[in-house]
């Protein structure tokens, strides 16, 4: 059986959203603390941390919402998957919702936004898309 750590990551963030919880726990990756980090930096969720847990360690990550509740992630998607990987040079980096959504995209230096990749000249693997 194969697993796809990062698809995990991302339905328990969708999940936690449907669900109304204020946050939810992650096992713990790098890659996993840097997507934290760009869901933050961008505005999609309240804080993440890391924290020690049973066996290895934890990120907690707090859901955002508005006033009235409603979730500020409407969709979050993984694009590419362990047995269909998706590469783009800077030149063909996509933009998510007509610009309004975030793409993820892992480069040589570095895990950052769609619009970073751009600006720095830089391609690689698109991880997800946010919106």
């Amino acid at each position: 059986m194969h697993t796809d750590p990062i698809a995990d990551y991302l339905t328990r963030i969708r999940n936690g959203i449907r669900a109304g919880h204020d946050e939810v726990e992650i096992p713990f990756s790098n890659l996993k603390l840097e997507l934290s980090r760009i869901l933050k930096e961008q505005g999609y969720i309240k804080d993440f941390s890391r924290k020690p847990a049973r066996v290895g360690e934890l990120i907690n990550v707090e859901l955002k919402y508005t006033k009235d509740r409603q979730p500020v992630i409407l969709g979050i998607e993984r694009v590419s998957r362990p047995g269909r990987r998706r590469y783009v040079n800077h030149e063909n980096v996509p933009r998510v919702d007509g610009g309004t959504g975030t793409a993820i995209v892992s480069t040589s230096v570095g895990v950052m936004t769609g619009h970073e990749a751009r600006s720095k000249g830089v391609g690689g693997e698109v991880v997800a898309y946010v919106w």
